[in-house]
């Protein structure tokens, strides 16, 4: 029967010696089939048996049984060093209760769930859980910044509404994250990335930001090779801003219209009116497209705002290359100084940075998409309290490699 459940076990140069079964628990004793160790200290080998150490560590299951090692890791003594020491098993960590592989297993779920969860279904504390999911990452996690070339910087609050916000690195091409920084404080920042090596900040290439003026001196400095990119989506955003904040003061100023007749037809227009002027003009649906013009007749200074607005859409849709989006912008920028005022200040200070992305289209969009599995990972992230946990229960979905040892 042992040489059976030897092969059953699979674990190589481990031999079944015994076997018992309790109720649906399976308990293997096992044993390494070498005769000697190296010592870690001097690299002597050692066939010196000094004691036989026992302890119990949990394994795959068989047949749906749950399996115990009762593991013997033997202590050998130094000849040259005249001192005790541990055999090395291949399959199961210093002072572990389980075995890699079951650790591995473990770990693999919570990618897919929660740590409470996986805790439940497999008859463990959340703490063994969290236990497991370090130290397989310890063991595997690696991230390559070799091949990094375009980095895109954005933040995600880490608990909702308390403005705890953490910094999310992300590799542009791979589109992959490959760190994160537990405050937006230009120290922390700095920190991660010299982290990384100068060999690595001299490959980068591009940067793609936000218009929050957190980082780009501090990119600058660190990575003086790399051009810095405003990112499309978060520059496309601050026209529809201004003009949702217009509207808005609008409602507000005619509540103290003293014209009645001036004020409830002001009043009717703006209503349920956000939508037609802030949604593409091509994807209005009929009932907005009546209510656009509605505004238009009724409200020109919003009227004009859109039509800004969609010139101002279609200047980073259309633009063929830098010099011709420069161009448009500029052109757009001179027509809308009165409208858009707050918009054309804030390009005007980020003018190199939001043109930068008529060079090479490259944009914040591939970040977007990563921020928004980073949520679910917090939505079902029972037991990732604080930023270490969230950081390494975001990582391994991306970069821990378990199939390579």
């Amino acid at each position: 029967m042992q040489p059976i459940l030897t092969e059953l076990l699979n674990l190589p140069g481990i031999e079944v010696e015994n076997y018992t079964k309790v109720a649906d628990r399976l308990i293997l004793e096992v044993e390494a089939k070498t005769t000697k160790a190296k010592c870690p200290r001097c690299g002597e080998e050692s066939n010196h048996l000094h004691q036989n150490r026992w302890y119990f560590a949990r394994d795959l299951s068989i047949s749906g049984q749950e399996v115990l090692l009762k593991v013997n890791r033997r202590q050998f003594k130094c000849k040259k060093c005249e001192k005790p020491f541990s055999e090395e098993l291949e399959f199961i960590g210093k002072r572990r209760k389980q075995t890699n592989r079951f650790a591995e297993m473990i770990v693999q779920q919570v990618l897919h769930s929660d740590m409470h969860n996986v805790g439940k279904q497999n008859d463990l504390t959340d703490e063994e859980v969290w236990s497991m999911i370090k130290y397989i990452s310890e063991k595997k996690l690696r991230i390559d910044l070799k091949p990094l070339k375009r980095l895109g910087i954005d933040e995600i609050a880490l608990r909702k509404g308390q403005g705890d916000y953490i910094v999310v690195l992300v590799d542009l091409d791979r589109k992959i994250p490959i760190g994160f920084v537990r405050s937006r404080k230009q120290e922390e920042i700095r920190k991660e990335l010299e982290g990384w090596g100068k060999e690595v900040l001299e490959q980068i290439i591009e940067v793609s930001m936000d218009l929050s003026g957190n980082y780009k001196g501090l990119i600058n400095k660190l990575i003086p090779k790399a051009e810095v990119v405003a990112d499309r989506f978060h520059v496309t955003k601050i026209v529809p801003e201004e003009l949702k904040t217009a509207r808005n003061d609008l409602q507000k100023a005619n509540k103290e219209n003293k014209n009645v007749n001036e004020k409830k037809k002001i009043e009717e227009a703006l209503k349920q009116s956000k939508y037609a002027l802030l949604k593409n003009e091509k994807d209005l649906t009929e009932k907005q497209k009546i209510k656009l013009e509605e505004i238009r007749e009724v409200v020109p200074l919003l009227g004009k705002m859109h039509q800004q607005k969609e010139e101002f859409r279609r200047v980073f849709e259309d633009a063929k290359n830098w010099g011709d989006g420069a161009s448009k912008l500029l052109d757009w920028m001179e027509t809308a100084k009165e409208t858009y005022k707050d918009s054309v200040g804030t390009i005007c200070r980020w003018f190199g940075e939001v043109t930068n992305y008529f060079e090479n289209r490259t944009t914040n969009g591939v970040v977007e998409g990563i921020n928004n599995k980073l949520k679910l990972i917090k939505r079902s992230g029972y037991g990732f309290r604080n930023f270490d946990n969230f950081k390494l229960r975001s990582l391994i979905c991306w970069h821990l490699d378990i199939g390579r040892a």
